[in-house]
């Protein structure tokens, strides 16, 4: 008697596909620098007492000075940046802070002495900061080291001149800030075009 063994089916498992490499992000950069640049820009002429219109500013400080700069800093983790999330995310908690300090905090009973001092040793703390990721940035370009060039100067000469109650200094930083912000939209404008045109357009004084 002939056994018949019953025939076997082979199933073939699906092979996965394979997973799609990690989403590739734009440079954030451009975003944060123009950020920085437009919000400092506007804060400065009222620094510069060309006129007096600080409340013009809040808005920007907390939208784009700061949510902008944030969400910059965020994507330069993503990207591995650490000088760059480090600075970005810094400078826009920098302008949240500016927005919460100048719009919502009431001083009212602090003699003026006393808060001249502690706006002072606020923007110190903000040159030092500064400062330190100057001597960071030398490994960067020379456009953005002159950015933060300008922008020790310009804390400092702010910082000066609210602990020594001086408004010539005070308008010596507010130029400085101009300055700043100049360059910092010079640097914006870098890294877009480099996207755009696929290749480097203007010159930014990259280090090897």
């Amino acid at each position: 008697m002939t056994t018949t063994l019953p025939q076997q089916t082979t199933h073939r498992v699906a092979v996965p596909a394979p997973a799609p490499s990690g989403i590739s992000l734009a440079d954030p950069g451009p975003l944060g620098l123009a950020a920085f640049a437009l919000t400092t820009f506007v804060l400065s002429f009222v620094n510069t007492g060309l006129f007096k219109a600080e409340p013009v500013v809040f808005g920007l400080a907390l939208a784009y000075g700061g949510g902008a700069q944030i969400l910059a800093g965020m994507w330069e983790f993503a990207k591995g940046n650490t000088f760059g999330a480090t600075a970005f995310t810094s400078y826009g908690a920098f302008w949240v802070s500016f927005w919460y300090l100048t719009g919502h905090t009431t001083l009212a009973g602090i003699p003026a002495a006393d808060v001249e001092k502690g706006i002072g040793l606020y923007l110190l703390g903000w040159t030092i900061f500064t400062a330190l990721m100057l001597v960071a940035s030398l490994r960067t370009t020379k456009v953005l080291t002159t950015v933060f060039v300008l922008l020790t100067t310009t804390f400092a000469l702010l910082a000066a001149g609210a602990l020594g109650s001086s408004d010539a200094l005070h308008h010596l930083g507010g130029w400085f800030g101009l300055a700043t912000a100049g360059v910092a939209w010079y640097a914006a404008l870098a890294g877009v075009a480099a996207s755009t045109f696929g290749r480097p357009v203007l010159p930014t004084g990259a280090r090897g």
